[in-house]
């Protein structure tokens, strides 16, 4: 079995739990990671035979999650995220495309570790940057943008951040460096 499991609950007191699992060819470990939405996770290994044991021990974390009230988020259901930088050029330079690498694997890290969801893709559009990131809190992937990319010494005076619910086009500012009145891609 390839492939991630993520799937979130609500608690009592509403606060947004996730439990994730997958298999870890390269060290053959079956690898549990769970927590707080936003927090840094718990993660557990465990060392796995072969791939018949690795399927059987996703199936059985998929059932236990099931029967413990976790469920996928549809996409739908989240939001959109969008780090952007703002570039020089139209179509940006090969120090922008390093931006992009750079800033792409340390958020892809930094949000995952946290349950916020996942970098969806990156693209150069009208002299911006823009990282594409589905999330199902808005807030707190903005704040873990911000913590990261300051974190990683990537240019924060550049970074922008807008958000917007799954399907919509009109973004609304949740960052920016000056005192801009929108977000547009």
């Amino acid at each position: 079995m390839s492939g991630i499991i993520r799937v979130y609950k609500r608690d009592d007191e509403g606060t947004l739990h996730f439990r994730e699992a997958w298999v870890d060819e390269e060290f053959n470990e079956f690898v549990m990671n769970h927590g707080v939405v936003g927090h840094q996770s718990k993660t557990e290994e465990t060392v796995v035979d072969d791939a018949e044991a690795a399927d059987r021990l996703m199936d059985a974390f998929a059932a236990q999650c099931a029967k413990d009230g976790y469920a996928e988020i549809p996409e739908e259901e989240q939001f959109w995220v969008v780090a952007q930088y703002a570039l020089k050029t139209k179509d940006g330079t090969s120090r922008d495309k390093y931006l992009e690498e750079k800033a792409k694997d340390a958020l892809i890290s930094h949000l995952a570790w946290r349950g916020l969801g996942i970098v969806d893709r990156s693209e150069f559009s009208d002299a911006r940057l823009n990282i594409f990131c589905l999330t199902p809190d808005v807030n707190k992937t903005v704040n873990a943008i911000k913590v990261c990319i300051r974190g990683e010494d990537l240019d924060f005076t550049k970074l922008s951040i807008g958000a917007a619910p799954f399907g919509e086009e009109t973004f609304k500012l949740k960052h920016s460096p000056k005192a801009a009145n929108g977000f547009t891609l």
